[in-house]
């Protein structure tokens, strides 16, 4: 299995999804990949509810009544205060400054100078997902944004990223990003009208399979790409949340 103990600094650690309908959110997402979940007050207002398989935690559901349902992406650090201090020299802009997330960790919110946002995540009690890899699980994060180079550039100097141009097969240019030896997640060109944005990978045993049964649970299906170490399909949820499913080979 993909447990973890720990995540490397600069690896994609955790995704949490915000909603306006987390009921509606925890149905569809528990009866696609299986999840349980566990919901906890946050003080000052809100539930956010823990999603887990087998007794791991693997990714997130937060009730944000107004909001626009979307997947944010997580980005371990040594330190958030000492990245946060680099972001607006790298071309950046940090739009939620450094704060502590009760006992579990640190966080901030950076946009990209293309305009896509990830989160930076210090771990305290919290490490992010304790699973990946496995069905059900995070195994890839892609930033689709209109500028892959500025994004790049601003991305690697925050976090240290090496990056890999895949073989595209004339397709469109696909570059991925690198954690010391580990693949870590990839960068494409949006589509035209497409906003830039993160969107979070999950393993399923069959794609085919889960891709039917997204769109049976009211979600959506954009599309389907066979590769040579798998195939994926590009979803989004009844709420409207893009996400993607992966069936192949994966690490450990």
């Amino acid at each position: 299995m993909g447990t973890r103990t720990e995540h490397a600094p600069g690896a994609f650690s955790w995704v949490d999804l915000t909603t306006d309908d987390s009921e509606a959110a925890k149905s569809f997402y528990g009866s696609l990949f299986g999840w349980k979940f566990e919901d906890n007050e946050i003080p000052g207002g809100g539930v956010y509810s823990m999603c887990r398989l087998g007794g791991d935690t693997v990714a997130a559901i937060y009730q944000a009544d107004g909001q626009t349902s979307h997947w944010n992406s997580y980005v371990t650090v040594a330190g958030v205060d000492d990245t946060a201090t680099r972001v607006e020299a790298l071309g950046g802009t940090l739009t939620q400054k450094p704060f502590d997330v009760m006992e579990a960790g640190r966080m901030a919110v950076v946009q990209d100078p293309t305009g896509a946002t990830v989160c930076i995540w210090q771990p305290n009690q919290s490490i992010g997902a304790t699973r990946v890899n496995d069905p059900g699980c995070l195994t890839w994060n892609e930033l689709h944004t209109p500028d892959p180079g500025a994004a790049l550039e601003f991305l690697t100097g925050l976090f240290g990223w090496a990056t890999e141009e895949m073989e595209a097969g004339g397709g469109p240019a696909y570059t991925v990003v690198q954690v010391g030896d580990r693949s870590n997640g990839g960068v494409m060109a949006a589509q035209e009208g497409e906003p830039p944005h993160w969107i979070p990978y999950f393993t399923v045993e069959s794609r085919d399979s889960a891709a039917e049964q997204a769109t049976e649970l009211g979600g959506r299906e954009y599309h389907r790409m066979e590769m040579p170490q798998g195939g994926i399909a590009i979803l989004s949820d009844p709420l409207g949340a893009p996400f993607g499913v992966w069936a192949g080979e994966i690490d450990d």
